[in-house]
């Protein structure tokens, strides 16, 4: 084995963590993959000898990385509202696959994410390094051009927006399950009161088509809507539901005449459905690989 072999070879061990950290500040699997390539490009044009720590070093020029990105990405935005849903992790019901659970590792769900996606990209970089991947501070300020205090200012305010506003969903997959298959069942039926007894009051549902409705993300809330809508996306787009695990919560993917239209995911806590989030962009979901969900 050679020099470079050697380092590909050490690399690959980190592999599967750096996607971990990439997914979670771009909320996107191949811009995630995107820069976990860069960051091997970077390690195969430096000195690893000057590398102590191989797993730290190559962290933070993910981080880095996904921190000009996503400074791209808001540079490029001509409105404030151009949201759109992150891109799920589907896994069969049975269960996720080992790369699957490496990159789902402390349940990131889709509610998580979505909150991510309202943070600055500096609080977003401090969060995700410090809270998820224990990355200390004196690491991050260089990464942000700021101090390790400010770091930690920026770190600190993005908790208390993710405290304030993602969901902490059931950890009994068996209970949820149960609730996403009545919750589907009713919307079968046309039960417009079992639905809203499954939903919370609050509930929100989000559905990003893409194109079909011309970009962005929808939002509903409240019970009663929500229920509403899930009536109203059953007597308008008649489908089969699979069940499958998205991003390690219950969740189901839709198919029509055997090609996936949707994949569903349902935040549940104390017994209610609090989010659901809907991806339906049949772009997107081509470059999904969902026949895990059969």
């Amino acid at each position: 084995m050679n020099d470079r072999e050697f380092l590909a070879s050490r690399f690959e061990e980190h592999r599967g963590h750096l996607k971990a950290v990439a997914y979670r500040m771009l909320g996107s699997l191949s811009e995630a993959e995107d820069a976990v390539q860069e960051a091997w490009l970077r390690l195969s044009r430096s000195d690893p000898g000057d590398v102590e720590n191989l797993g730290g070093w190559l962290t933070t020029v993910v981080g880095r990385v996904c921190l000009d990105m996503l400074r791209a990405r808001t540079s490029r935005r001509e409105e404030p509202l151009e949201a759109r849903l992150p891109d799920p992790v589907v896994s069969p019901a049975s269960g996720p696959d080992p790369e699957q659970a490496a990159l789902l590792a402390d349940s990131v769900g889709l509610a998580l994410l979505v909150v991510l996606e309202s943070l600055t990209p500096a609080e977003r970089l401090a969060f995700v390094l410090h809270d998820m991947f224990a990355v200390p501070f004196e690491e991050i300020a260089p990464l942000v051009g700021r101090s390790p205090g400010t770091a930690r200012q920026l770190a600190s305010r993005a908790r208390r927006r993710v405290r304030g506003a993602a969901p902490v969903p059931d950890p009994d997959l068996g209970r949820q399950r149960k609730i996403v298959e009545a919750f589907i069942a009713a919307a079968h039926r046309g039960d417009f009161a079992a639905l809203v007894s499954l939903l919370d009051p609050d509930a929100v549902l989000r559905a990003d088509a893409g194109a079909l409705t011309g970009g962005g993300l929808a939002e509903i809330r409240g019970a009663a809507d929500v229920a509403g809508q899930a009536l109203t996306f059953r007597r308008y787009s008649p489908s089969t539901a699979h069940a499958a695990l998205v991003n390690g919560l219950a969740g189901v993917v839709n198919t029509v005449d055997g090609k996936p239209s949707a994949v569903m995911s349902f935040t549940i806590t104390d017994g209610r459905i609090v989010e659901i989030d809907i991806l339906a962009d049949p772009d997107r979901l081509a470059r999904l690989d969902l026949v895990v969900t059969d």
